[in-house]
């Protein structure tokens, strides 16, 4: 349960972190409230569906916990605001994207840091 929690709270972190990103293009100086608002929303969706998801696949492997948030991510940052970089789901895609390898890369972090 303790481990659950733990992965839910790390999916809603990676999440909400690339939804912010890339909301304001990388300006961390350009963050409001409503910024804020708008990753967190989007960050607890996908991570509750992302470990919905991981629970259904009983999954713990480390790039597919990456794709699932990747793909949950994209799919309610789109349903969530409409973006404002190129094409319609294009901001989507790119926070989708930028949550998987941030999920990715902490993973493998923690992994290692474990290992010492």
């Amino acid at each position: 349960m303790k481990r659950n929690l733990a992965a839910f709270l790390e999916n809603i972190a990676e999440s909400a972190s690339a939804c912010l990103v890339t909301m304001v293009q990388g300006n961390l100086m350009a963050v409001t409230l409503t910024h804020w608002l708008i990753a967190s929303e989007t960050g607890i969706a996908a991570g509750a569906l992302a470990s919905v998801a991981m629970l259904i696949f009983r999954t713990a492997k480390r790039w597919m916990v990456a794709v699932l948030l990747g793909v949950t991510t994209a799919v309610v940052d789109f349903f969530v605001h409409r973006g404002e970089l190129g094409p319609v789901a294009f901001e989507a895609v790119i926070t989708g994207l930028f949550a998987g390898v941030l999920s990715y890369l902490v993973g493998v972090a923690l992994r290692y840091r474990r290992a010492k």
